[in-house]
């Protein structure tokens, strides 16, 4: 999450502590609302070949911001959409960093 807020994604967090309840409160929402999102718009991301599932994930990177005081999004919804691309880009160059050490 602070890496994200570097960038100029429109996300803005106060301190790395905040950084760190974001990034928490973050997973949290997406084991509990993930997979009830996920079951539910399962048919508008069959259609999208999956893209709508950067949808549900900007979705709960926007409620994270709401939830957590020092989270900000500058442009609301597109700051959270843009956020949860950039996470899973994020995401994804570490787990490939991290499958090659392995």
């Amino acid at each position: 999450m602070f890496l994200i807020s570097k960038l100029p994604t429109g996300v803005e967090i106060d301190s790395f502590q905040k950084a760190l309840i974001s990034a928490a409160v973050f997973g949290l929402l997406n084991a509990l609302l993930g997979p009830i999102l996920r079951v539910l718009a399962f048919p508008i991301t069959f259609l999208t070949i999956g893209l709508f599932a950067i949808v549900i994930n900007g979705i709960i990177f926007g409620l994270a911001a709401w939830l957590v005081t020092g989270f900000r999004l500058r442009w609301g919804f597109w700051s959270a959409m843009i956020g949860a691309f950039a996470l899973s880009v994020m995401n994804s160059l570490i787990y490939k960093l991290l499958g090659a050490i392995t």
